[in-house]
């Protein structure tokens, strides 16, 4: 691979290849629309890839992406966020290029878009949020004010209200793969029944999307589920490793670090991967018993977890690799190269500007990472 400046982002494009098939024939074998979420990767050679291989579109979390997306040739973008009346003009402006489907959970930001739809002459896609249970944002499924904002976007002329759209963030906090089920079904289950609610005060047809990598990952049954929107599953990560959505080989990114320090008689090493690099997230904190800030690897594949290696913290440019017996750093002089697996991919590859592309050992190629916020 040559000398890289560290710290760089990897990407095993035959890992990312496998998975984006994976979920695809998944997809296509439940018969469900798949429409993954870019906010994982930000990168427009990964969106083709995975419009190649079926997506009928992209699911994005900023009108910026949706916008660099829109111009790249992508055509069918669900903006994945709540809608507050100070995003209506913009996502409006995108919404004449291509097909632009906002998310709405607010009665007044509802009838904002009605109005401000109105005024240009324009109908707009929109998805109502609905709170599955992850308690973030979206509208309880059993609520009279569900029922209201339904009966808003059914009846505003200026609004094609596509359907119910959730996100099962709560997956990320199972302990047991028999809890994963269980949030998986229930997401399922939440959004039929809400569906058929509306059905019967006689708003409708709505379609369904669903989605998180964890839940996609393991669910086995989509009857009455229009369309799909995991994200991670591109690159997966260690949260996904413990949580049972994956295994260790199917983690396609990870970061190379530099030993840049390390003191005589010390037990850890300091590395130049720190939170720019790998982000604050703690993981899967709450089934772990030794937490950190990504796994150290062992070896140059992904074989495994180094036995003896742990990221014990992290401050804004150094990382602190510590090891956890005695002389457990031994053979890391300053110069080593180490590789982590981030504990959340999606973060750590929002830190970086491009992706070294591997095959194996060597690098085939560079793609950017589209992180305007602008």
């Amino acid at each position: 691979m040559g000398w890289v400046i560290t710290p760089a982002l990897l990407l095993d494009r035959a890992i990312l290849e496998r998975n984006l098939s994976k979920m695809a024939r998944k997809a296509s074998g439940h018969g469900v629309a798949l429409r993954p979420h870019i906010k994982t990767h930000k990168c427009l050679e990964i969106a083709r890839m995975q419009i190649e291989q079926g997506a009928i579109g992209i699911a994005a979390a900023t009108l910026t992406e949706a916008r660099i997306f829109a111009k790249a040739g992508i055509e069918d973008i669900t903006h994945a966020f709540p809608l507050d009346p100070g995003r209506i003009s913009p996502a409006l402006d995108l919404a004449e290029q291509v097909v632009l489907r906002v998310t709405v959970d607010d009665l007044s930001a509802a009838r904002a878009l009605e109005e401000a739809s109105g005024r240009r002459g324009q109908t707009v896609h929109t998805w109502l949020k609905v709170d599955c249970g992850y308690h973030r944002a979206g509208v309880d499924p059993t609520s009279d004010y569900a029922l209201q904002i339904s009966r808003f976007l059914h009846e505003a002329p200026h609004i094609e209200f596509n359907g119910l759209l959730t996100h099962a963030g709560h997956a990320y906090k199972v302990r047991s793969m028999e809890e994963l089920i269980g949030v998986a079904n229930q997401e399922r289950d939440t959004m039929i029944a809400l569906r058929e609610r509306l059905s019967q005060e006689g708003i409708g047809p709505l379609l369904l999307s669903i989605g998180s990598t964890p839940t996609m990952s393991v669910v086995d049954n989509l009857e009455g589920i229009d369309e799909i929107r995991p994200g991670n599953y591109a690159f997966h990560d260690w949260t996904q490793v413990r949580l049972g959505s994956c295994n260790l080989e199917d983690c396609a990114v990870t970061v190379l670090t530099t030993v840049v320090s390390r003191q005589p008689g010390s037990s850890h090493v300091v590395v130049d991967a720190g939170a720019l690099a790998l982000s604050h997230d703690p993981g899967p904190a709450h089934v772990e018993s030794e937490p950190g800030r990504g796994k150290v690897l062992s070896g140059k594949g992904m074989d495994s977890i180094h036995p003896d290696l742990r990221v014990s913290a992290i401050s804004q440019e150094h990382g602190i690799i510590r090891g956890v017996r005695p002389g457990g750093v031994r053979d890391l002089k300053v110069g080593s190269r180490i590789r982590i697996l981030p504990n959340h991919s999606c973060l750590t590859a929002a830190l970086f500007d491009e992706y070294l592309v591997v095959d194996g050992q060597e690098e085939v190629d560079r793609w950017k990472i589209l992180r305007s916020r602008s």
